[in-house]
């Protein structure tokens, strides 16, 4: 019912209040909570004879509430906050991830009286983001892509093995995230794992860096040191851009691996090595050897497993997972409470071709969140010479349907498609979907096969 000024009666604004699934609550401008809904009984556990007269912040308990309360803020400015994600403690102190809303409750001369918030419970939507994570992360290898999945299916059979392992892959695509996944699941998992770039060290500084050396081998060699075999005893080490070492030093990289020992610079004796070696370089090696910089006979030794990474360009599916991936990184390490990204910005990212792969787009939402001020990563958060990149290409404004996100969701059910010779059923489950939405997306982006 409501009274003659048509405003509706505290009992039926109550009853609304109820219906509605998401919890409300409001507050005066003292911060006592003056109204609590049955969604908002169900998501914290607090009955509402106990919420109402409380302060709001002792009953959510929320990880905003004395630093940057959203409520506060708004009753504040008199601007509402839509969607932001917090969480909150129930009755039993559990954490609850929830999306708020606020308002400012006026007086009819206009004065901010109070407030109300809303709450969405995130439960099920984070249980199934964990899923989600849990399926396309291992070893930290964020990725949906089909031939990384390929790859991470064999890795524990690689692991399990002592061969040497050659990882090709282009600058920034992950070569080293492989090779500790390799040393973490390998029954070297205990010892240490040791990464040298050989690219970064002329060649006689790398000679003494790999080997060692004793007291008195040059003149500034004042006592032992030993190298980075040594020190990898027992465990792996990882020679990145391997590619880049010099014939001589070739040779006796080359005496390792059959051998198993080496000479310390100034030794009179030889060392036993026991080291897994793993190799990594961003040319193909078969291209150095058909050049004759790099010796045959010590390419067949490294080339016993070959682990060939895609560049960014040729996994654009993985875009969104990685930056959803690096947000939550970034703003743990920065403070921030970034909760994702634009379309319009993410239409930007899905048509960079990202010559420094994904390395380059850890970058730029590094960039992003130190400069975003909103709830989400926007078009000017991205660095300047990416969208003036993509805008000059015009690869986000390509394709039949002039939307990137549909062009890349297209590309790859056709993508998935042609790897299944048309099967839709293990299409539908390479690509986590059911055959119904297979069939509806296919209809929808009219692909055949």
């Amino acid at each position: 019912m409501s009274d003659e000024s048509g405003a509706l009666s505290p009992k039926r604004m109550a009853t609304i209040l109820d219906s509605v699934a998401d919890g409300v609550f409001t507050v005066d401008s003292d911060w006592n909570i003056t109204s609590f809904n049955r969604a908002a009984e169900q998501i914290t556990g607090f009955a509402r004879e106990k919420a109402i007269g409380q302060k709001c912040f002792d009953v959510f308990r929320a990880n905003i509430c004395q630093a940057a309360c959203a409520l506060r803020e708004t009753m504040q400015s008199g601007r509402q906050r839509v969607a932001r994600r917090i969480n909150i403690l129930n009755s039993r102190g559990e954490k609850i991830p929830v999306s708020i809303s606020t308002s400012v409750l006026r007086d009819e001369q206009g004065q901010i009286v109070g407030g109300v918030e809303t709450f969405r419970d995130l439960s099920a939507i984070e249980l199934l983001r964990k899923e989600i994570d849990d399926h396309y992360t291992f070893q930290d290898i964020i990725s949906k892509n089909h031939e990384i999945r390929r790859i991470i299916d064999i890795l524990p059979d690689i692991a399990a093995s002592e061969s040497t392992v050659l990882i090709e892959g282009p600058t920034g695509s992950g070569k080293e995230l492989f090779a500790k996944a390799i040393h973490t699941l390998s029954k070297r998992s205990r010892r240490k794992y040791i990464a040298v770039n050989c690219g970064a060290l002329p060649d006689t500084l790398l000679e003494s860096e790999l080997f060692g050396y004793k007291k008195g081998a040059f003149t500034d060699a004042f006592k032992d040191k030993p190298g980075r075999f040594a020190l990898a005893e027992g465990g792996t080490l990882l020679l990145d851009e391997i590619g880049d070492i010099s014939t001589a030093l070739q040779m006796k990289l080359l005496r390792v691996l059959q051998e198993k020992e080496y000479e310390p610079l100034g030794a009179t004796a030889t060392v036993k090595a026991n080291v897994r070696i793993i190799t990594a370089t961003n040319k193909p090696l078969t291209e150095a050897v058909a050049r004759g910089t790099f010796r045959e006979d010590l390419f067949y030794r490294l080339n016993v497993v070959r682990i060939v990474l895609p560049p960014l360009a040729n996994r654009r599916e993985d875009i969104p997972l990685l930056t959803d991936h690096f947000i939550r990184q970034f703003n743990a390490r920065q403070g921030k409470q970034i909760e994702g990204i634009s379309e319009e910005a993410l239409a930007v990212l899905l048509g960079c071709n990202f010559p420094g792969n994904v390395r380059q787009l850890q970058n730029v939402i590094e960039h992003a969140v130190v400069l975003g001020r909103g709830d989400r990563i926007e078009l000017d958060c991205l660095p300047a010479e990416l969208t003036q990149a993509v805008s000059a290409d015009g690869a986000a404004e390509t394709g039949p349907t002039g939307n990137p996100l549909l062009e890349a969701e297209a590309a790859a059910i056709r993508e998935a498609l042609g790897r299944h010779g048309g099967h839709r059923g293990k299409t539908a489950t390479a690509l986590g979907i059911d055959k119904t939405t297979l069939w509806r997306k296919m209809k929808k982006y009219s692909i055949s096969y």
